[in-house]
């Protein structure tokens, strides 16, 4: 009987458990969760593009990304649902010294900035009789631009926790020296935090903690991916290896080698917690080889594919990620309502003033970066953050603003410069904004070397309104100049000299109003008054008059300029239109100037620059000029030679002939300029320009007869003191050839 029972509870206990393994089998497995970690690296960052290219091809399911850095400015776009092959056509297609540098396009400034900006080579901070550096070398404002327009379809998404792949970033508090865990707020300005590199970009302000690059803390967040409850982790490592001996043999590689230690030290670890760890081989590669991205992203991509054994075991979608996007984004975004914050100096009308945006209207995305660009130019902010809001009305936004106003109204400013005219010369300017008016600028100019020189200018900025502005300048310098200048034909007869040494000072004063018609083009009005000397301590013999002085007046006169400039760039133009029409009207001159009688002067200069090909650009440059009445006063009259930008009064720049050579009260003049930019900021330039100079040119009706030639070739170099330049022009009238040298920005 007892057999009996155990045969029984032995038969029911196999069926149960056959029946409990069924059960199991019965159940499905969850799938494990994949988490995707992207470590900092700068351009070497252009891997992770590479590898999520082949994640893509395999159709993985990510679950979570977390990044450092560039690793979060890729992760983030990913997460937002770009594909790995949208990131390459976007990162490929940037050119990344614009989006890194604080270079803002030379049309995001007014007239006023352009000049007052393209003559100085350093500018320090001056506060409190004491100099500042700058936080860092840009304000980052190019990069987070970018990253809102990218992440515009996700903005209303705050919590980084709902994205199509849930996201999150790592920052440093720069006061604590923690690092912090970014996964909410503004996406854009999160990611900008995390590669805010320190010195290359200035601190992001989120929630009152100031933010700095989170690799300095911590580049490859894979703990605090796996806190997310991830099963497996993918990692790729862009970061630097330790150096060999013989590269460091600099100081700033032994800066990083230190640097390097505790983040290599870290990775051992780290590498050990990574089931999938993606290597790329870019030794070859540093943190700023942008123009090497698409060399790094196939590295990215061959470092993928050698773990192709792992990554074809990982989930999948079932169909595929299903996310489309529209690559190059909208054209344009309508705009409800502008919300701004922290402005207190500067008025809300005052900002949108300078940025031309209108509520309850639609603005293009070029036309809204540039606005947002005009108003940064001005350096009246440290800081433009905003995000578009959702509101009730489908595919329109609230654009909400916070501007951080700069402390910081004074500057101290530094030049060098060396032309054939002016010789060589040294500048120190001081610039303080802010001076008698919030919206007001003054700044004065000390020219020392060959010639002391001095520019004082101060303007109050009404933008689009009649601005008002006061300038003086005072010029001299010492040349061997055409004697028709300034002596009539009988006085050239009795010296029998065609040129004499001479010793010119002219100081300039002038108020003025100028309003523009849109930013490009500006119309100003006022009264000028003008003190001429010309000198020479050559005895003329039989030359009735001061046995010194040539010209020694004081000239009042009332003028009017037009000006459009569209110029990419002053110096190197390869697009754009330039247009300055000039009317002086003369109405007294001094007791020297005994036969005066009122005149004016007319003259106008018509460019245009256009690209030919990706490397070779011209520019087509027309001059003309005339004077109406009294033809007593020759010292105001139009004189032609040398070459140069700064030139005062009626100068004009011709090659082939020395400064101050041809003259008359009128004029025509032609030039075409050919620059071939055969290595980034190295220019072979060639010019020809021909001109007719004389007087009654007009009268007579003999513009084209008989003209001037010149011909230049030559070599310049953008650095950051300015344009170096050499040029070797020739004239076939004289068969002579003459050298110009220039080095530095025009002042």
């Amino acid at each position: 009987m007892k057999k009996f029972t155990y045969i029984i509870l032995l038969a029911l206990f196999i069926s149960l458990s056959m029946n409990g393994q069924d059960t199991i089998l019965e159940q499905p497995q969850k799938a494990p969760k994949i988490g995707l970690v992207l470590s900092g690296g700068g351009a070497k960052g252009f891997a992770h593009i590479g590898v999520l290219k082949v994640i893509d091809s395999l159709n993985i399911k990510v679950d979570y990304i977390a990044g450092t850095s560039m690793g979060a400015i890729i992760g983030s776009l990913y997460a937002s649902g770009y594909s790995g092959k949208q990131l390459d056509s976007i990162f490929s297609s940037l050119y990344f010294d614009d989006v890194i540098n604080d270079n803002l396009p030379r049309s995001a400034k007014t007239f006023y900035e352009r000049d007052n900006s393209e003559r100085y080579a350093v500018t320090l901070p001056f506060n409190n009789f004491k100099l500042k550096l700058p936080s860092a070398l840009s304000r980052g404002q190019n990069v987070f631009n970018l990253l809102s327009k990218l992440t515009l379809h996700v903005t209303d998404i705050s919590d980084f926790d709902q994205l199509p792949i849930p996201f999150f970033c790592v920052a440093t508090d720069v006061e604590t020296g923690k690092a912090v865990i970014l996964d909410h707020g503004n996406l854009a300005q999160a990611v900008t935090a995390s590669g805010a590199f320190p010195s290359l970009f200035q601190p992001v302000i989120i929630d009152d903690r100031v933010l700095i690059d989170g690799g300095v803390i911590n580049n490859y967040p894979i703990d605090e991916l796996k806190a997310k409850g991830m099963d497996v982790v993918i990692g790729v490592d862009v970061q630097d290896g330790l150096a060999k001996r013989e590269d460091l043999n600099s100081a700033p590689a032994i800066l990083l080698q230190i640097n390097n230690y505790r983040t290599i030290n870290d990775m051992i670890k780290k590498v050990e917690k990574t089931d999938i760890y993606i290597k790329p081989d870019i030794t070859d590669y540093t943190v700023v080889s942008f123009s090497e991205g698409r060399k790094i992203i196939e590295s990215g991509a061959r470092a993928a594919r050698s773990k192709m054994e792992g990554l074809e075991q990982l989930p999948k979608y079932k169909s595929s990620r299903g996310i489309e996007l529209d690559l190059a984004s909208k054209d344009s975004i309508a705009i409800n309502e502008v919300i701004i914050r922290g402005n207190n100096r500067y008025s809300r009308a005052y900002i949108l003033g300078k940025m031309k945006l209108e509520e309850d209207a639609k603005v293009s995305y070029a036309d809204f970066n540039e606005g947002v660009n005009n108003l940064v130019a001005t350096n009246n902010f440290t800081t433009f953050y905003y995000e578009f809001q959702k509101t009730d009305r489908p595919n329109v936004y609230d654009l909400s603003a916070t501007v951080d106003e700069s402390e910081i109204t004074s500057f101290l400013k530094f030049g060098l410069h060396y032309d054939g005219l002016y010789k060589s010369a040294a500048l120190v300017n001081f610039t303080k904004k802010r001076a008698l008016l919030d919206d007001d600028v003054m700044s004065l100019d000390l020219i020392l070397g060959d010639h002391v020189r001095y520019n004082f200018e101060y303007y109050i900025d009404k933008g689009f309104y009649w601005s008002i502005g006061l300038r003086s300048r005072f010029n001299q310098f010492s040349k061997n100049i055409n004697v028709k200048l300034f002596l009539n034909d009988y006085e050239q007869s009795l010296t029998g000299l065609n040129k004499i040494g001479v010793e010119l000072q002219d100081q300039t004063n002038q108020i003025y109003l100028q309003t523009l018609f849109r930013k490009d083009f500006a119309l100003s009005l006022g009264g000028e008054h003008k003190r001429l000397k010309i000198k020479s301590e050559t005895v003329l013999v039989n030359v009735p008059g001061d046995k010194q002085y040539f010209e020694n007046t004081d000239y009042l006169s009332v003028f009017g300029t037009l000006r459009l400039d569209t110029y990419d760039n002053k110096y190197y133009p390869k697009n754009g239109v330039y247009f300055s029409g000039d009317f002086h009207l003369y109405l007294h001159a001094s007791h020297f100037n005994k036969d005066f009688n009122k005149f004016s002067m007319a003259k106008a200069d018509i460019g245009y620059a256009f690209g030919i090909s990706n490397k070779l650009s011209a520019n087509i440059f027309t001059q003309g000029g005339f004077k109406i009445g009294d033809n007593n006063t020759q010292s105001l009259d139009f004189a032609l030679g040398g070459y140069g930008n700064n030139f005062i009064n009626n100068f004009i720049s011709f090659y082939g002939y020395d400064y101050i050579t041809l003259t008359g009260d009128s004029f025509v003049k032609g030039t075409l300029n050919l620059d071939f930019e055969i290595f980034k900021k190295n220019h072979i330039t060639f010019a020809a320009n021909y001109a007719n100079v004389g007087y009654g040119l007009f009268e007579s009706g003999d513009w084209f007869s008989s003209p001037y030639t010149g011909y230049a070739l030559g070599y310049g170099l953008e650095t950051f003191l300015g344009p170096l330049e050499a040029k070797y022009t020739y004239s076939p009238e004289l068969g002579e050839s003459i050298w110009l040298f220039n080095l530095g920005f025009w002042f």
